[in-house]
């Protein structure tokens, strides 16, 4: 656990070793898949802001780049409507581009189905996506991810860049919330 949490923490689903071990296994993989390839990694904010940098750090691949998306999806509360809009769109252009989506969590994949459409639209080479965790319970739409971390049941989980009202992205661990914390 840690002082952080201050009790709010219901248990650790996956330690900070364990998610470096995974990370290293995808940068491998990735390394390997775009051996020679202009690589551009495409965060989506705010979540994936620690996968990214773990990730990035540890893959050798010396021409990628990276890159920052925030969407924002209508629905209400926790659900997502798969209705998307940009709050900050890609600097860099993708024509002929291999383009690596690097996602936090996938639950719906609604947004990210959406995303990955916009994407593949201005003319890269390819779009394909990493994430480190996924709710195959969750999916209301399929998405081809090609490299997933975990997949987790379908639970709250915070840390490791997820949140809740904002709090707990800076846990080194990903873990699952207390229900006081969310019932009050």
């Amino acid at each position: 656990m840690g002082p952080a949490d201050n009790g709010d923490i219901e248990s650790v689903l996956l330690s900070e070793t364990e998610i470096g071990a995974k990370l290293d296994e995808m940068a491998a993989r990735i390394d390997a898949d775009y051996e020679g390839k202009d690589l551009l990694l495409v965060g989506v904010l705010k979540g994936a802001i620690m996968v990214m940098a773990d990730l990035s750090r540890r893959i050798t691949h010396r021409d990628v780049e990276m890159d920052w998306m925030a969407v924002s999806s209508y629905g209400s509360g926790t659900k997502s409507s798969g209705v998307v809009r940009i709050l900050k769109d890609l600097d860099a252009d993708l024509s002929g581009r291999h383009v690596l989506v690097v996602e936090d969590i996938i639950d719906s994949g609604l947004t990210l189905s959406w995303l990955v459409s916009n994407l593949r639209s201005r003319g890269p080479a390819s779009v394909e996506v990493a994430s480190l965790l996924r709710k195959p319970t969750a999916a209301k739409v399929e998405v081809d991810v090609r490299y997933v971390g975990f997949d987790i049941p379908n639970e709250f989980v915070v840390g490791y860049g997820l949140d809740y009202a904002e709090k707990f992205r800076t846990l080194p661990y990903v873990g699952t919330l207390a229900p006081h914390v969310y019932s009050s």
